[in-house]
């Protein structure tokens, strides 16, 4: 058997000893690298950075960095992702856990949806092209599918099969609920004309959940109607870990390497 030496080739317990003991370390350095990288070392990394850092920072120094954007007002960072050609994630200002906490369900809530869909500005910049509205997807994971326990909404381009799977229900009527199943899996999906207060995505579905169903199971990906929003609207696809066929995550109806949209 060859010789590895130990210089060159740490341990498994040399690796795990030094990831311990610099573990804060590196989720500070790594900051920038977003939550699929963090969740390695500490589940509320996510937080660290934009409490910690990208808060602070704009506070104090007028640099919002390592978040492309803080937005005191709106209560929400913006920071890239280290997964993805293009993704980014909105991430309250506010310590929220996810999906399941009440904060979000309140009548004033930050509206977070709104936020997100405006951050499509910045996957635009980073592909140098303008997403059309059914192209770009905001989708957040249940509480037992994330890595992260801040709550987050993805933001990034759409699968092209998914878009014209969801083709046929750009005209439904406000506030009806039909299913479809997409990549395998059952979906239900509604359509709405804002993104704000009672058509916020959080309180859209948890109105209509059953009695023995929670927010804390649910998937939400939200998505252009049509090429124009003002006048086609989003569709809110949903699913829960709590009925049958369904899942909690939708995260696979995205596609982080923006395959739509050519690479420079």
């Amino acid at each position: 058997m060859p010789h590895t030496s130990p210089a060159i080739v740490p341990s498994r317990r040399r690796a795990a000893s030094l990831a311990a003991t610099l573990g804060a370390s590196l989720i500070a350095a790594m900051a920038v690298s977003g939550c699929v990288r963090l969740s390695t070392f500490d589940a509320n990394g996510l937080w660290k950075v934009v409490g910690g850092q990208c808060v602070p920072n704009a506070r104090d120094k007028g640099d919002p960095g390592p978040c492309t954007t803080v937005d005191f007002q709106k209560r929400y960072a913006v920071l890239k992702d280290i997964s993805g050609r293009a993704q980014y994630l909105l991430i309250p200002t506010d310590r929220v856990s996810g999906i399941e906490s009440p904060d979000i369900l309140y009548a004033g809530s930050p509206e977070y949806w709104a936020g997100a869909w405006a951050a499509g500005r910045h996957v635009d910049e980073k592909l140098k092209t303008t997403l059309a509205p059914t192209q770009l997807g905001l989708e957040i994971n249940s509480s037992t599918q994330r890595s992260q326990n801040q709550l987050h909404i993805h933001v990034d381009c759409m699968r092209n099969d998914i878009i014209d799977a969801l083709a046929p229900y750009r005209h439904d009527a406000p506030g009806s609920w039909r299913w479809a199943t997409l990549d395998g899996k059952q979906y239900r999906v509604t359509r709405v004309t804002h993104l704000t207060e009672r058509s916020n995505p959080f309180r859209v579905v948890s109105r209509d959940l059953e009695a023995q169903q929670s927010m804390a199971a649910q998937t939400i990906l939200v998505t252009g109607a049509g090429p124009d929003t003002a006048r086609d609207g989003w569709l809110v696809v949903n699913s829960g870990q709590d009925v049958d066929g369904g899942t909690g995550t939708a995260e696979g109806l995205l596609d982080h390497s923006c395959a739509l949209a050519k690479a420079p």
